[in-house]
């Protein structure tokens, strides 16, 4: 692999790893990790709503910034760059790999990297939502994030492999948020 794409791989897990919801616990004098998780939902339980908006905003922009750098240095790995700025966020090299679950970057990366599916996403999940958390979770009593998921991704995957837009950012997506299911389950 050429020089750009390496390190635009490199700078793309590396934008993941800073994890702004442990960065701004750590200002605060703590560890949010010893409490709750990292993420935008975290950190609201935690800080509040002023916090836990700055902290998604930030891991949004992160998806975004390194997919569109990649877009620009070595379009090639631009679907790389995406799976691997939402690999650094669920395991930072700046936190003992310790992070989050992923989602925020993920919004940021399908923004820039594939919108349509992005949107696809947003709607698919707005309807799957009520209609599981109402209907379905009293009978399957299945948390709700992993349940939509298996609602949605088979419908996203078919969609960006159809209209070619976001297929491989999507697959590299799913297998970096999927490395942190073992992590998860340790309680």
């Amino acid at each position: 692999m050429p020089v750009a794409p390496l390190v635009t791989c490199l700078l793309a897990y590396l934008l993941g790893s800073l994890s702004f919801g442990i960065i701004y616990s750590h200002l605060k004098g703590e560890d949010i990790r010893k409490k709750d998780a990292p993420g935008g939902s975290g950190v609201y339980r935690q800080y509040g709503l002023g916090a836990a908006l700055m902290v998604s905003v930030l891991d949004i922009a992160k998806g975004a910034l390194a997919v569109w750098v990649a877009q620009i240095y070595s379009p090639e790995v631009a679907w790389l760059a995406a799976g691997l700025v939402v690999l650094g966020h669920n395991f930072p090299v700046f936190f003992k790999f310790d992070g989050g679950g992923g989602i925020a970057p993920l919004l940021g990366a399908l923004l820039v990297h594939s919108p349509m599916t992005l949107l696809l996403a947003l709607i698919l999940t707005g309807i799957a939502i009520p209609l599981y958390r109402f209907v379905l979770q009293k009978h399957i009593k299945f948390n709700v994030l992993p349940a939509i998921s298996v609602m949605v991704l088979p419908i996203l995957l078919v969609y960006a492999y159809l209209q070619h837009t976001g297929f491989l950012a999507l697959v590299a997506i799913v297998v970096a948020m999927a490395l942190r299911i073992p992590f998860s389950l340790k309680s």
